[in-house]
């Protein structure tokens, strides 16, 4: 590794089909950074807490150009506990990508170059996390970026429901919900959103019905 030269510590990068948020099915390019300051209860990516190998950056953006996909995604972890992500995604911008980052909203967006799309994971109850939101991080988001509610059972709908109006987000062009995988029955959510009349966006992991849900690298 040359002296001097900026890394970020990188658990993997890969491309695959993406799995989720509004650009879902589209072929994509995913950096996941190591490193995480939330423990969710039902994380399917605890592997990224700890390990990884410092990549220099010039090194990531060739690797990722490499794959031709438009789209990239920026995640972890927690890609935003390493100050290096604004470099990254600014060198992913300066090829010409499409850039996602997904955040576990407990830490601050509002540095984020207005260019990357972001996808904010707001934490419900059952995730064990719900104290860490950053509330303030609202106030950042654009009209493309994403908010996203990982639901575990009635209780989190219940909860999340009730923030769409009480934080006044039913506006927002998108708000996900997702099911965690194995916990909570697709149908099921699907039916009290019905119910509801929620205007939010109904969201499966794809990649976790086309390969083994515990799959690395997809």
């Amino acid at each position: 590794m040359s002296p001097g030269r900026e890394t970020l510590r990188i658990t993997e990068i890969f491309h695959s089909i993406q799995g989720e948020s509004s650009q879902v099915g589209r072929p994509c390019s995913f950096v996941r950074l190591t490193g995480c300051n939330l423990r969710c209860a039902w994380c399917d990516t605890a592997y990224a807490f700890h390990g990884g190998e410092d990549v220099e950056l010039d090194d990531i953006l060739r690797r990722v150009d490499s794959y031709g996909a438009s789209l990239v995604l920026v995640t972890g972890g927690e890609p935003l506990a390493q100050p290096g992500v604004h470099s990254l995604m600014t060198g992913l911008l300066h090829l010409g990508k499409e850039v996602m980052i997904e955040t576990g909203g407990s830490l601050d967006i509002s540095g984020i170059d207005s260019r990357v799309r972001i996808i904010l994971d707001l934490k419900c109850p059952g995730s064990g996390m719900e104290p860490k939101n950053r509330w303030e991080n609202l106030k950042s988001l654009k009209p493309t970026d994403e908010i996203k509610f990982v639901l575990r059972d009635r209780s989190d709908y219940e909860w999340a429901r009730r923030v769409l109006r009480e934080r006044r987000l039913e506006d927002h062009p998108t708000v996900l919900f997702s099911p965690v995988f194995g916990a909570l029955d697709g149908r099921e959510l699907a039916a009290w959103i019905l119910q509801d009349r929620l205007k939010v966006r109904l969201q499966l992991q794809l990649h976790k019905l086309i390969w083994p849900p515990d799959m690395r690298g997809v």
